[in-house]
């Protein structure tokens, strides 16, 4: 039973734009506070942004000013907007609760920035 799924990566140039979306079963984002991970390579997975069922919003420092979350609380789906991107925004992408709890991740969307 998929209840996770990522969608949007792919390869792009320095400082260009991904718009990532990630549709969830509506038991996991209904109530919810979801997020944004990214795994780089060689590196843990780590929470960019995150968005309560009422829109606010927290991003990590290093997202800060560039990437916009929000959801779509009647479709149950979040996305994730990615302006001015850099080598180090490289990594798979994922979707899930922040924080995570009982839920496992999906498949992630990869997403690769070249200088």
């Amino acid at each position: 039973q998929v209840q996770l799924v990522e969608s949007g990566g792919g390869l792009v140039q320095a400082g260009g734009s991904l718009r990532l979306s990630c549709a969830a079963s509506g038991s996991i984002f209904r109530f919810a506070v979801m997020g944004w991970y990214r795994q780089a390579p060689g590196k843990q997975r780590e929470l960019v942004a995150s968005i309560t069922i009422g829109g606010s919003r927290n991003y990590a420092d290093s997202v800060k000013g560039r990437f916009t979350i929000s959801r779509d609380n009647a479709k149950n789906t979040m996305y994730l907007q990615m302006n001015s991107l850099k080598p180090e925004d490289t990594g798979v992408y994922y979707c899930n609760r922040a924080p995570v709890s009982g839920v496992a991740f999906g498949q992630g969307t990869q997403v690769t920035v070249s200088s």
